[in-house]
């Protein structure tokens, strides 16, 4: 049942052009009903509610500017919290797996692989500090640049103790494991508490 209901939802979808959708920096995402989606569907399944797609949850992006702003605008989100939105600050500087990478408004679009390490939010004088444990950068056209991150925590909640002893107990692990999962979780243990502790040093 399931495959035929796959196979008839898929061929309107395929056959009609005008459901293909563009995804790029430079053009604004304009969120519109999946509507031959939505008829496929409640000819199949006219008793059940069509789920939601992404198109259902994208708002549109600010237009590329004809002239380079002055700030670049933040949004940084967690799983479970929204830490800046729309925050329009001088710079932000990522802990990418390439190194650290200096985003300023006009940045190229980029997606970057985000390593444990520091996110600094710089907005004049004042700079904001967080620990990131991972997560990616989306850096668009229009001078917006989206971080989201799977745990992040301000710096300066950070307690140097508990990292030290953290970052002992890890080690220890890492060299009386003896198999390869008590290896590869004793190694990221490591990983983020040497990030830590360089943070804070830092």
């Amino acid at each position: 049942m399931l495959r035929q209901v796959t196979r008839v939802l898929s061929r309107p979808l395929l056959s009609n052009r005008s459901c293909v959708r563009t995804f790029s920096t430079d053009v604004p995402a304009t969120p519109s009903p999946d509507t031959a989606f939505i008829e496929s569907w409640k000819k199949v399944i006219p008793n059940i509610e069509p789920p939601k797609t992404p198109s259902s949850f994208m708002g549109p992006r600010p237009p590329i500017p004809s002239t380079i702003p002055s700030k670049i605008t933040v949004n940084f989100v967690l799983p479970y919290a929204s830490e800046l939105a729309t925050k329009e600050v001088d710079m932000v500087i990522i802990p990418a797996t390439t190194g650290q990478m200096g985003v300023l408004p006009g940045h190229v679009p980029t997606i970057a692989e985000l390593k444990p390490g520091i996110l600094s939010v710089h907005e004049g004088n004042d700079v904001t500090k967080y620990f990131l444990s991972s997560g990616f950068a989306f850096v668009h056209a229009n001078s917006v640049a989206d971080i989201v991150a799977v745990e992040a925590v301000p710096v300066d909640r950070i307690d140097p103790s508990l990292v030290q002893k953290g970052l002992a107990e890890f080690t220890q692990k890492l060299s009386s494991a003896s198999t390869d999962l008590e290896k590869a979780e004793a190694q990221i243990g490591v990983d983020v508490h040497s990030a830590l502790n360089s943070a804070l040093s830092g």
